[in-house]
């Protein structure tokens, strides 16, 4: 994530009138299947990786997290997440999540919110999040999913009046450096394959909990193109666990 597009007057402006960002949790169709397969943070030490505004590591705390780490590459996202959800046992650190280390078993969870399509080596970044965790400790992330990372744009087809054809999907098996259009900006993003994604955890020992591809949920239906979301998956959320001898008997 070495690429810092928040930091961007227009950007950051454009991606703080988005629905999760005005409305928190509730307003990202996402949550309420990543909430159920969330660990128990009480009494555990987390680490956020690519925070955005805080909503996340915010739940960890109010949930009996006794220390959450909080990082990103954001000065504005660090600042606003300063400002909406400041909490005693929150720490924030303004580093790209390539260039972090810590001491082996640091942490009891690790958490990330729609950040790991924006690193290139997702490979090492799962190797260093297996020696950061303790025994028995959870990696819980979501990502945007290989469907729609695959072509690029990130955008529908349209007929000549506008209206939805379908959804473009191409060179699937071509992972790598994508120039995808969010919120009418040009990012880089890194597409990967969903073998790519669970098979890198397999290989770095995690045990696989939950693999999800959520679906928008009812109460937000009639919120406009809503119902497209239905036409394709949008995003990915996955729970994994470090082997330890505590965790595995329960």
């Amino acid at each position: 994530m070495k690429e810092n597009r928040y930091d961007d007057e227009q950007f950051f402006k454009k991606y703080s009138e988005m629905p999760r960002s005005r409305e928190g949790l509730s307003g990202a169709g996402e949550w309420y299947a990543l909430r159920q397969i969330l660990p128990d943070f009480q009494g555990k030490r987390v680490l956020d990786l690519g925070c955005g505004y805080g909503w996340h590591c915010k739940y960890a705390a109010d949930h009996g997290g006794v220390s959450v780490l909080v990082t990103d590459i954001s000065h504005r996202m660090l600042e606003t997440a300063r400002q909406k959800n400041s909490d005693p046992r929150i720490t924030y650190q303004c580093a790209a999540m390539e260039d972090l280390d810590f001491p082996a078993e640091s942490f009891d969870c690790v958490i990330s919110s729609l950040a790991f399509h924006y690193v290139k080596d997702f490979p090492g970044l799962a190797s260093r999040i297996g020696r950061w965790l303790k025994p028995g400790g959870d990696l819980v992330f979501s990502v945007e999913h290989p469907v729609f990372t695959a072509y690029g744009s990130q955008d529908w087809y349209y007929d000549a009046d506008g209206n939805i054809l379908h959804f473009p999907v191409d060179n699937y098996y071509y992972e790598g450096k994508r120039d995808a259009i969010f919120l009418g900006e040009h990012v880089v993003k890194y597409h990967r394959t969903l073998t790519t994604y669970l098979e890198t955890l397999l290989q770095n020992g995690f045990i696989l909990r939950h693999v999800v591809e959520p679906q928008p949920p009812e109460n937000m239906m009639d919120l406009p193109g809503m119902k497209d979301e239905m036409r394709r998956p949008m995003m990915l959320l996955v729970a994994a666990r470090k082997p330890g001898p505590e965790r595995e008997k329960k």
